[in-house]
């Protein structure tokens, strides 16, 4: 029997007692979450269930009305940060990067020049394209095209890529940034079969090297992808645990499921 808390050994993130309200709505409630190093968690709900609240929270493009929200570096307390007292650019820094369901690329530029442009060498635009890569980062930006499986598209410009691989392009330009915990939101969104599948195996391969939240709303996906999920309704953790756990359990088919879509998955 799957419990509805957990908390993983070594926690990169822990949200304690999260409560947001927009204009008396509580759109987080009283939120616990806790994400452990290199762990793959995948965050589902119906709509309204507080999912891009939270990541807003996570991010500090937003800031929690209660609660705590804590990025642990390292060993010992000296080494956390709470999140809820930082800006989205120290958040950032901080090596937590978001990705939104839209793709955001520099379109008219090459595939290997959108991952020239991420790392974190320079901030200044013009900079970075004239900046001669050290053998270094030429092996960084190997790695990476060889994680989103870009290899032979690197010289072309990215507004030439298709849906899905502009979106692996962007999940590679933040992964250039060597982030410890990166954010993705429906990355299946808008795929194509083939293109959901390869996906799927892009973020099971970040596993362990990165600690990854995916928000989803296609269960197919999820199930290909899921460790342990957790189920978001009404700015609180309903249930969590397993896919199958999950998937089966009364109160999530009753408020996000259905009963059609608990045959299809079931």
């Amino acid at each position: 029997m799957e419990s509805k808390t957990h908390k993983p050994h070594d926690l990169v993130l822990s949200a304690q007692g999260v409560t947001k309200a927009f204009d008396g709505f509580k759109a987080i409630n009283d939120l616990n979450f806790y994400l452990g190093e290199g762990e793959l968690r995948t965050v589902i709900g119906p709509n309204g269930a507080g999912k891009s609240t939270f990541m807003d929270l996570i991010t500090g493009r937003t800031r929690p009305d209660e609660g705590t929200i804590i990025f642990h570096k390292g060993e010992g307390d000296k080494e956390n940060v709470d999140l809820t007292r930082m800006k989205e650019y120290q958040v950032n820094r901080l090596g937590i990067a978001r990705k939104f369901q839209a793709p955001s690329i520099y379109a008219n530029h090459s595939v290997f020049d959108n991952l020239l442009l991420s790392l974190d060498r320079s901030r200044s635009l013009v900079k970075a394209l004239f900046y001669k890569p050290a053998p270094a980062d030429l092996e960084k930006i190997g790695e990476v095209l060889e994680t989103i499986r870009l290899q032979d598209r690197q010289h072309e410009t990215a507004g030439s890529l298709s849906h899905g691989q502009k979106q692996w392009l962007e999940i590679g330009m933040l992964l250039a940034q060597n982030p410890r915990i990166l954010l993705v939101d429906e990355p299946a969104a808008g795929m194509s079969d083939e293109e959901t599948v390869r996906t799927g195996e892009l973020l099971l391969s970040l596993e362990g090297k990165h600690s990854v939240v995916v928000v989803e709303h296609d269960m197919e996906f999820v199930r290909q992808i899921a460790r342990r999920v957790t189920v978001l309704h009404q700015g609180h953790v309903l249930k969590e645990g397993n896919f199958d756990f999950v998937a089966s359990d009364p109160e999530v088919i009753e408020v996000y499921l259905g009963r059609q879509k608990h045959e299809k998955v079931a």
